[in-house]
């Protein structure tokens, strides 16, 4: 679609009518504060940054948005009724966090609840609120899914193809900046495996990405097939009120008890205030990570010794701990379980449920059959058997008509893509809490949006200086999800600034105190 030109001193306002001064043009910007432009004679909006998803990433980068460049006009495309992404998505019994909220949530809104590990509806409350906060409730546009994004080099923007989830209708925006913030996994499917006999099967069985709301559990065996976070959240949830829980794992996962609240915190917070303490707790918890990951990278059978010893010391005596809980790989090959106040061992030693390492045969009618040849009866099976991966939300990008295939692309300071322009990506970390590298990103992004603006540039691209540049996964992680999707994800290098970092003082030195400028990042 072509846009018609006019005043460029036009402003828009309101509902997107031409402010006093003439009709506004393709490259009119918005009244500060989300507002969108539009074209006069075509009628497509045009943003100057739009936001792709309305969970931790997108809440997170808009509010930098607001705050640190609150003239600019922007937009959350939301494929879902509701904001939180994640944690509106999964609402499995028990569904929580992994990492700590002082960490997880972000930097500039302190995280008030007594719970440090938190249970997924009160993360949403945290968003909700967050949202509500930075003045987003009328930026966000739910039920709007991005099918495609086509960049022009001769206009300098994204013409972008939203399709309502509602109504199926399609409409198109054009924008200077696309902002990626949809995670990294596919939301409408998650990962089975096939399972023989799997028909045979007379009770339930559930995936934990798309939990049945009228799913009773109560009073019910429940195999729950899996090893990852999911089936370590969910077997102690389930216990509570099922007969029996019985977790069949083909390969055991890392297991660390953790205290779901955090008392000092709480002191802390009774004696300094909210934001002061939330401030020192949350550097407190990031050099308690860091020293914990690189002690488990730098000694792994040191940190063997050491979970195994604090699983031992709170399972059954005589317990066959390294049949269930000792992993074949090294600690953080692949990410680290957590069990807050060590539910999941809890469970075990009350006899509520039972861990089964063994590879599952075939369903039969009422459970399932184990290679050794053990039946484990069952009314209901959890298949928490992972995610699929798949970053962009299934975008189709291409640049000045070109397709862009994401395994030909490298990173750029883990936030852009080589050879495309104006895209930024919101990828967290994974072997620390997520959102700490998302305020980097939204940090950086603004300071980089901030430099074009002065100069008057419209548009930059990371290109390698060495098209030979050796390249490696973009995960360092060894997890089935990663591993099935390794072709389909970019690259990253061997070198700066096109490494992956997973040390969080690096990324404060690269993203937050250095230069947007960089002799590989394009201006023009």
């Amino acid at each position: 679609m072509s846009d018609a030109t006019a005043d460029p001193g036009a402003r828009v306002g309101p509902g997107g009518q031409a402010g006093p001064g003439g009709q506004a043009g393709p490259g009119e910007r918005a009244e500060p504060g989300g507002r969108p432009g539009r074209t006069a004679a075509a009628g497509v909006e045009h943003l100057e940054v739009l936001v792709v998803g309305a969970g931790m990433s997108g809440i997170g980068i808009a509010c930098h948005l607001r705050r640190e460049l609150p003239g600019k006009s922007f937009a959350i495309l939301e494929a879902r009724a509701r904001l939180g992404g994640t944690w509106d998505l999964f609402r499995y019994p028990g569904v929580r966090s992994d990492s700590d909220l002082h960490t997880f949530g972000y930097a500039f809104k302190p995280w008030r609840d007594r719970q440090a590990i938190a249970d997924g509806s009160r993360i949403r409350d945290y968003l909700r609120e967050t949202a509500a906060e930075h003045g987003l409730d009328g930026a966000i546009r739910y039920r709007h899914r991005v099918r495609a994004a086509s960049w022009s080099d001769e206009r300098a923007r994204w013409t972008v193809e939203v399709e309502r989830t509602d109504t199926g209708e399609s409409t198109t925006l054009t924008c200077d900046w696309l902002v990626a913030a949809g995670g990294y996994y596919r939301y409408d499917e998650g990962f089975t495996p096939a399972f023989e006999g799997r028909e045979r099967f007379r009770g339930t069985i559930a995936h934990p990405q798309h939990w049945p709301d009228d799913l009773d559990h109560a009073g019910k065996r429940v195999v729950v097939i899996g090893s990852g976070a999911t089936a370590v959240t969910l077997v102690p949830a389930l216990a509570g009120t099922a007969a029996h829980v019985t977790m069949v794992q083909r390969t055991p996962t890392y297991v660390l008890p953790v205290n779901r609240n955090d008392a000092l915190a709480d002191a802390l917070r009774r004696c300094l205030g909210e934001r002061r303490a939330h401030a020192l707790i949350r550097r407190r918890n990031v050099l308690l990570q860091s020293a914990f990951f690189r002690f488990c990278r730098r000694h792994p059978k040191a940190a063997r010794r050491l979970i195994r010893r604090l699983n031992a010391r709170r399972l059954p005596p005589g317990y066959p701990v390294d049949e269930h809980f000792r992993p074949p790989y090294e600690p953080w090959d692949q990410r680290l379980c957590t069990a807050p106040d060590g539910d999941l061992f809890t469970a075990v030693r009350e006899g509520r449920a039972t861990v089964v390492t063994d590879r599952i045969a075939a369903f039969t009618g009422t459970g399932v059959e184990l290679a050794s040849g053990r039946h484990v009866d069952a009314d209901v099976v959890v298949t928490a058997t992972g995610l699929n991966v798949r970053l962009l939300g299934g975008v189709a990008l291409t640049v000045d008509g070109a397709p862009v295939r994401l395994a030909d692309t490298v990173v750029f300071k883990g936030l852009m893509l080589s050879g495309v322009p104006n895209l930024a990506l919101a990828i967290g970390y994974t072997h620390a809490s997520w959102t700490l590298r998302i305020d980097l990103v939204g940090e950086h992004l603004c300071r980089l949006l901030r430099h074009m603006d002065a100069r008057g540039l419209t548009a930059c691209r990371p290109e390698p200086a060495d098209p030979a540049m050796p390249t490696r996964p973009l995960f360092d992680l060894g997890a089935g999800y990663v591993r099935r999707a390794a072709d389909e994800l970019p690259r990253q290098g061997d070198r700066g600034p096109w490494r992956m970092s997973a040390d969080y003082r690096a990324d404060v030195r690269l993203l937050r105190d250095g230069s947007v400028s960089d002799p590989e990042l394009r201006f023009g």
